[in-house]
Formats: C-alpha cells, structure tokens, sequence
C-alpha cells in the first residue's frame, strides 16, 4: 500500500470513527430541545435555554391600557400582560436598576421578500400597509427570510412553532408606544400585535452564561435584507458589533427599549460557524 493510499485510508476510518461516535454524520445538526431557541453572538451560533415564562413588568404608576387609570389602582391592568415596545420599566424583574440589566437584541426583519405572502391577519395587513406602504416580514406567516422565532423546526429545532408566538415569549405585543413616538399613531393607542418573527444578539462577552438570567429585550427593525443573517450566522446581523455597524449604515434603526423580559442561560451551539 502506498503512503499515499495509506493516508487517505486512515483520514477515512477516522472520519468513519466519529460519526459512530458522534451517533450522526459528521456536521449533521442537531435540532435544540423544546425549551431553547439559537442566537447569534461574536459571528457564531449560540443555544439559550429558557428556565421560566416571560415577564412583561408593570410599575405602580403606568397606565399601560390606556384607561386613566394607573397600575396601581387597577387589577384590570393585570389581566394580561402588557409587553410594550417603546417604554421602559425602570428595573428588571429581580428589582434591580435597569441599567444593570443585560441586554437581548430582538433584530425583526422590516423589509419584504414576497408581497404575495400574507400577514398574519389581514386586519393586521391592512393595518401595515396603510401605515408603511408595504407588509414587513416580520409580521407574514411565512417569511421569506430565516428567522429564529417562530421555531423554523427540524433540523434547526425539535419543535415547529406557529406564527406569532415562540418558546416562552408573550405571544402579543404592543406597538402602541414605539408608533407614537413616530408619529404614526395617537399617543396613548394600543397597537396589539402577535409576537413578531424575529432573531437574538448578545454581546460577545456573554456568549457563554451557564446560570439563568433575565434580560431585556431591546428592539431592532433591520430595514436592508442584505443585512440579516443567513441561517447558520455566517453573513449579516451576527454579533452585536455587526448589528452597530448595521445601524451606523442605515441598515437598521436605533435600539428600542421594551419592559419586556427572558430568563435563559447562553452556550455555544455545537453547530457554531465562525465568519
């Protein structure tokens, strides 16, 4: 047998070797459990898994449904909760300040690929094309751009999550304030909406948190498609350097603060993809 036949044998028995293993193929993905989603952060593929629900926080003095009453003299208020994109709470849900809260980049894909797919109710896609011209992929049943939430399923997730809603998320959310502050609606206007689709950064430097922690979620609208990341993170929007470098372009609009709240812990996916 030759040298070269013999390396060659070799490389492929070791290959062949740890695919048994690895119990798979090698660089076959592996869909993350039920009560995880992926993110991106330092241009690879993150896993989080989710530990509790949401918390969409209401502080005694917000009048978050608009009735003239605040929270605190009104259990109405409480009857579901009221996750807001354009105001802030003041703390987290542990009470601490809330800029000593870490923060999730929800990046929401705010273009469209396909004007023939709809919105995810046509009151909605009414709604959208009055007030922007066109329907966004955010809120279409099927995007035509990879999104992490909803649960795009197998391979990438065990589970295939309906439109509008995402493992442990609120499944609505309220424009209502975000749209005033543009001038496009009348202030205090509820604007309740399914849980748009959407991706996650963090920064590179809790690309790996082992133990649970909330965080705030901080809105991002990626107007150019050229900017949103490919699948496996290797292109586009895939750490928050990329996403800054993004929103100094005009690519994507500022960041969006919300009283919106998850609770997960952070590790590489196995499946990582450096750039």
């Amino acid at each position: 047998m030759s040298s070269k036949v013999r390396m060659l044998w070799t490389l492929g028995l070791g290959v062949a070797l740890l695919g048994v293993l690895t119990g798979g193929a090698v660089g076959a993905e592996v869909p993350v459990n039920i009560n995880q989603t992926e993110g991106f952060a330092a241009g690879q593929l993150v896993v989080f898994t989710y530990l509790q629900n949401f918390a969409c926080l209401h502080e005694p003095f917000d009048d978050l449904d608009h009735n003239g009453l605040v929270a605190a003299i009104d259990p109405q208020e409480f009857q579901r909760p009221r996750c807001t994109v354009g105001h802030q709470s003041t703390i987290g849900p542990t009470g601490d300040p809330i800029d000593k809260v870490e923060k999730l980049w929800v990046i929401v894909p705010f273009f469209e690929t396909d004007p023939k797919q709809p919105a995810f109710n046509a009151k909605l896609g009414h709604f959208l094309k009055k007030t922007f011209g066109f329907v966004p992929d955010a809120f279409k049943k099927q995007p035509g751009v990879p999104v992490q939430c909803p649960e795009p399923g197998p391979p990438e997730t065990a589970q295939t999550g309906m439109p509008g809603t995402c493992t442990m998320h609120t499944s609505q959310l309220d424009l209502g304030p975000a749209l005033a502050k543009a001038g496009l609606v009348k202030p205090n206007t509820s604007i309740i909406v399914p849980t748009l689709n959407h991706s996650h950064i963090i920064d590179d430097d809790n690309a790996v948190t082992p133990q649970p922690i909330w965080w705030q979620v901080l809105s991002v609208l990626v107007t150019d498609p050229k900017a949103w990341p490919n699948e496996d993170g290797r292109t586009g929007i895939n750490s928050l350097h990329a996403l800054r470098a993004a929103q100094a372009a005009g690519q994507a609009t500022p960041d969006t603060p919300t009283n919106f709240f998850l609770f997960f812990s952070s590790d590489m996916s196995p499946e990582t993809a450096p750039n």
